[in-house]
């Protein structure tokens, strides 16, 4: 589970993240991340500046009961990679179709991989 400070949960902050001034995405098979991170001068409306992370799961995954599967997934996948994100940073993680077959692993690889494109994109 996320702790509510690192839960995207605002429209408007989905879309800035994903169609904003300064969003990035990098996907693969199962996922597509969308990230944007904030200068030093911005934080979100708590005042803070912790990263936040969204989930966009959508009918083309499946039923009801095999999107909460890959949103449980991707939860538990997320959370212990906030710590190397840097602070200020918004991620809307898309689930893809092939993402409802896809076990744990191969959805913490896929985001690990993705987030690797997304933040060496950042530095080089």
């Amino acid at each position: 589970m996320l702790p509510a400070r690192h839960r995207l949960t605002d429209r408007a902050d989905f879309a800035a993240t994903i169609r904003g001034r300064g969003a990035r995405r990098h996907g693969s098979r199962l996922l597509v991340v969308h990230a944007r991170v904030a200068d030093a001068t911005q934080t979100d409306a708590r005042g803070e500046s912790s990263p936040r992370v969204g989930l966009v799961v959508s009918k083309a995954v499946g039923n009801a009961v095999i999107r909460t599967r890959v949103k449980r997934r991707l939860r538990a996948q997320a959370a212990p990679l906030l710590t190397q994100l840097p602070a200020g940073t918004d991620l809307v993680i898309r689930a893809n179709p092939a993402a409802a077959d896809a076990s744990s692993a191969d959805l913490g690889a896929a985001m690990r991989h993705c987030l690797r494109g997304l933040l060496v994109g950042e530095r080089g």
